[in-house]
């Protein structure tokens, strides 16, 4: 088998991916980008509402501004460094997409429109109706289809990553299988970024694509990356009730109500100031204690669009109106729509410096695999496509110099064949009656019913005991699929490992963190504890197999911690 070598290898090809790759080629390296879908099947596809862009204009407002609301929405546990920079630079990054070609929606002077997201005291959001991460993702796939740029990066694309490769303590690259033929190669690079996206289908239902399983994050965890802020698990507000689909906070953004069985705008009793565009943490919160109370109906409560005006609804949200019809049959127009919470964004991830740079030499990663961390213990509506294409370019004009100072040997073409053995292994064992499909919905639906919005000490222990469990039989299960040509029943399988490994540090870290903040509360602990919990939890793999949790200061440069109130 052949080893593939270059300079920077990008893993992932979603927005982070993308601006990372199209960064590290502009200064000359010779860069490739894989990933295990087409890149504009990413899941930053999905991203609907829009991206914030602070200091843009009199709309962006000043950067200071987003700075601090993004600090108050992690419930002070994002870094004041990284939020900064954020805040500093993303104002630049969303006008560069526009000239670029994202065509985003225009006030009657041609000036491009905002809306505002929940956490935000003003609309600093900039949009292509609800499909703005389809339309940013588009315009970063023509960038990298330009002749210059096409001919000179490769684009491993359907190749599916096994691990990366370590030589001598650093990251040197990745093994990795061409889903066409079934093949392992070792690609080499000096330098490799993690661009995988998060892990959402860990839990079921989720709002997230079905190849968001936690690849990089855990591939990174299996390498002795420090993984961080496992624990903080974004709650959206509005998933479609029976499908788990994300209904946009630009839904909010433009004004719509949320009602429960009595028509109240229950929100007034939970954030009278900011009502239904309080922090997602809060605006879950109190979704599901309307429920818990008695005030939902059948399971649900209601967003409604009705006074927004077909026009404006047809015009800004009109994947929305789509979306609603075609799945449950509902005219927002006319209609309440049922929602309630679900599962959408991981916090946590690879932990990173602000530069996109792992402890590891030569590691790097961006977008929601990392942690950097912007979005401490909840993250804003909008700053996730803000985050992707502000710190995907960081981490590319960090690596490139610094690969320049290194020297590197070559890596042999062995380096497959542990992951060559562990594949032979699985396709090896017998068939039985359990299937990957039945432990990866009981992992997903018991991590939704014991480390969810509410979390209790009994329930996140027994869901240790479950993870175990499943650990075994995921141990046991072959597959179907013995060939070679895309075989995604192979893919599959691996895809649950990845995502068994980040259930545990999800789980772990939950149990302990005593306190309640942001997305992570505990019942046994309703109150922030700064004087204890100010801090990150961080969980690396040791070279002996063992795992070793550790704690990092949050990184406090102007705002002090104090009470959040909406």
């Amino acid at each position: 088998m052949a080893v593939y070598e270059h300079d920077v290898l990008v893993i992932g090809a979603g927005l982070a991916g993308m601006r990372a790759a199209i960064e590290a080629q502009k200064m000359g390296a010779d860069v490739a980008m894989i990933s295990k879908v087409h890149p504009v099947r990413s899941h930053s596809n999905a991203a609907q509402g829009g991206v914030n862009g602070p200091g843009i204009g009199e709309d962006g407002g000043p950067w200071e501004e987003h700075a601090y609301e993004t600090t108050k929405a992690s419930d002070y546990l994002g870094d004041q460094d990284a939020i900064t920079i954020l805040a500093q630079e993303g104002g630049r990054e969303v006008l560069q997409m526009e000239h670029w070609g994202v065509v985003f929606s225009r006030k009657p002077d041609g000036q491009m429109a905002v809306r505002r997201f929940g956490g935000m005291g003003k609309a600093r959001t900039f949009f292509v109706g609800a499909i703005t991460g389809q339309a940013m993702l588009h315009v970063l796939y023509e960038q990298l289809m330009k002749p210059s740029v096409y001919q000179a990066l490769r684009n491993y694309e359907e190749w599916f990553v096994t691990s990366l490769i370590i030589d001598e303590g650093q990251c040197r690259g990745a093994v990795a299988m061409n889903i066409h033929t079934g093949e392992l190669h070792a690609i080499t690079a000096k330098a490799t970024i993690v661009c995988t996206g998060g892990l959402g289908r860990v839990y079921e239902p989720s709002t997230n694509a079905l190849i968001c399983t936690g690849d990089g994050i855990a591939q990174a965890y299996r390498v002795g990356a420090p993984i961080m802020d496992m624990e903080m698990i974004q709650i959206h507000p509005t998933t479609l009730k029976g499908t788990g689909v994300l209904i946009t906070e630009g839904a909010r953004g433009e004004g719509a109500y949320l009602l429960n069985k009595d028509g109240e705008r229950f929100m007034s009793k939970y954030a009278p100031n900011m009502m239904e565009l309080a922090s997602r943490d809060v605006v879950s919160r109190a979704e599901q204690m309307e429920l818990d109370e008695g005030r939902g109906v059948d399971g649900c409560v209601f967003l409604d669009m009705r006074h927004l005006g077909e026009e404006l609804i047809k015009e800004r949200l009109e994947e929305i109106y789509e979306i609603a019809r075609d799945l449950v049959n509902i005219d927002i127009t006319k209609e309440l729509l049922p929602i309630l919470p679900g599962v959408h964004y991981a916090m946590g991830g690879i932990k990173t410096d602000v530069d996109g740079a792992t402890p590891m030499p030569g590691l790097y990663s961006a977008g929601e695999a990392a942690c950097v961390s912007v979005h401490g213990a909840n993250r804003v509506g909008a700053n996730s496509l803000l985050d992707t294409i502000v710190f995907g370019r960081r981490a590319a004009e960090h690596a490139v110099p610094w690969l320049r100072s290194q020297t590197f040997k070559p890596i042999p073409e062995s380096v497959v064949e542990k992951d060559r053995a562990m594949i032979q292994e699985v396709l090896a064992r017998p068939k039985t009656d359990d299937r990957v499909a039945r432990i990866r919905r009981d992992m997903g639906e018991t991590m939704s019913a014991n480390v969810g919005l509410f979390r209790s000490p009994e329930k996140l222990e027994k869901q240790m005991v479950l993870l175990k469990e499943l650990r075994a039989r995921y141990e046991k299960v072959g597959i179907d699929d013995k060939g070679k040509v895309f075989n995604t029943d192979l893919l599959f399988h691996i895809e649950l490992g990845y995502m068994l490994d980040c259930a545990e540090m999800i789980t772990k870290s939950a149990i302990e963190r005593k306190e309640s903040r942001g997305a992570h509360t505990r019942l046994d602990f309703p109150n922030r504890d700064d004087e204890n919990w100010l801090k990150h939890i961080v969980l690396t793999k040791q070279p002996d197999g063992s795992e070793k949790m550790s704690y990092i200061p949050v990184t406090i440069t102007e705002w002090q911690p104090q009470e959040r109130k909406y």
